[in-house]
């Protein structure tokens, strides 16, 4: 092996699973690689936004900039990435837009500048997650302006709106029309249980399905519709969203699967995600636009050799930060066998492989998911538990996790190795 040849490990993605790979490769993996052979190793972090934007907070920045203000889910990236040595890491500020599985390249279009380079990797992480439909609740394709900007429309609307209508049935939309119908019909008393006495705006959710919140148990979701109920916010089921149209005055007519025609003042979008996976190759992805991933070793088999999937662009993830944190440190200590592999291996076998099993992931399928519904309440349960709105509240609805945004920006919440021991086979 050349002395000079450089061996990139790139990572695709700078949201929650693209920035803890980075922050723990550099603190981690890196420094236990060996270069007796003459190895320099570089890792790129790829992301088109040079902030992070903590999406979990998004339903009650929707409905109030003083309650959610940007300072708590806005958060420059590359501040966190200083305390590295500037000759190992490199941040580039564009996104992926072509894979050669063959060359092993990924073809990267600059932000800044339109231009387009060729990355070569040695080992690859994909973590370039969701979009949601609307700029209000993910970054799209480009920086963060885009989705601040929207906030502050959607915001300025929602003061002087009348009715609102959001559509999806799911966390984000649950959670964003109870902040919405909190901030603007006021808190219910402390035994209200129907509509507000004086409501002031007329507030509806649609889900395509016969109960809000599916992942959760029937009782649960009718919990949610109670407390939606309270905040002036009404339920319709088995009523999809099929078109929309914006009307010369800035309302909007919503068209339902029911047939039933609504014009509202505000419509907000809420309705699953898209992966962000143009740039992949079709046979590598499932027929929902999903990267096929190993379920157990978190590889993409089928792209060769030291390339993982990581987050919810995988389709071995229900999604969410709790699985995020059980399957970062699985890819990260696969990779680093894999990179040992390649170096006792004397650099010369391409597909070299470690010795001994693999760490493996194991999913949660227990019944877990929090869903504050206001400031005060909420539904939620946990590895099947069913919890208290007190509780619900206390671990998200306060903050809406956002404490957690600073350790993964700094790279804090990585500080200490995920420790594993390979079980003897």
């Amino acid at each position: 092996m050349s002395s000079t040849k450089e061996l990139n490990i790139v990572v695709l993605g700078a949201s929650w699973a693209g920035l803890g790979a980075t922050h723990y490769i550099m603190k981690h993996v890196l420094p236990t690689l060996p270069t007796r052979n003459g190895e320099k190793y570089h890792v790129y972090l790829v992301s088109p936004s040079s902030d992070f934007f903590f999406r979990v907070a998004s339903p009650r920045a929707v409905a109030s900039s003083q309650l959610m203000p940007h300072s708590k889910f806005f958060f420059p990236i590359e501040p966190g990435l200083k305390q590295y040595d500037s000759s190992k890491l490199t941040f580039l500020i564009g996104a992926a837009t072509a894979w050669d599985t063959a060359a092993r390249t990924i073809t990267v279009n600059s932000s800044a500048d339109g231009r387009e380079q060729s990355l070569p990797y040695h080992a690859l992480i994909v973590a370039t997650g969701t979009r949601a439909p609307s700029p209000l609740f993910s970054l799209q394709h480009g920086g963060s302006e885009e989705t601040k900007n929207a906030l502050k429309a959607a915001e300025e609307r929602l003061k002087t709106a009348k009715s609102v209508f959001v559509g999806g049935g799911g966390p984000v939309g649950v959670e964003t029309a109870g902040e919405i119908g909190e901030a603007l019909n006021g808190s219910p008393g402390w035994f209200a249980s129907g509509p507000p006495k004086n409501q002031k705006v007329v507030i509806t959710v649609s889900t395509d399905k016969a109960k809000i919140l599916p992942v959760l148990r029937p009782a649960l979701a009718e919990k949610a519709e109670r407390f939606l109920a309270r905040v002036g916010v009404t339920v319709k089921k088995n009523a999809r969203v099929e078109s929309t149209e914006v009307n010369k005055d800035g309302t909007t007519n919503v068209t339902l699967s029911t047939g039933e025609v609504l014009t509202v003042d505000v419509y907000i979008p809420a309705t699953g995600v898209t992966p962000n996976t143009e740039f992949v190759p079709k046979n590598l992805l499932n027929e929902r636009g999903y990267i096929q991933t190993n379920s157990t070793t978190l590889r993409i088999d089928e792209a060769g050799p030291r390339v993982f999937a990581l987050g919810d662009v995988g389709n071995y993830t229900r999604g969410g930060i709790m699985d995020l944190d059980s399957s970062t440190p699985v890819v990260m200590t696969n990779l680093s066998r894999d990179l040992h592999a390649f170096a006792e291996a004397g650099g010369e076998k391409l597909d070299a492989k470690p010795k001994g099993p693999d760490r493996e992931y194991k999913p949660n399928l227990k019944e877990t998911q929090l869903v504050p519904i206001g400031q005060s309440k909420g539904v939620g349960s946990i590895f099947g538990w069913k919890l208290p709105s007190i509780f619900v509240w206390l671990i998200k609805g306060r903050e809406y996790f956002t404490n957690m945004g600073p350790p993964l920006v700094d790279g804090s919440k990585w500080k200490k190795e995920s420790s594993w021991k390979a079980k003897e086979v």
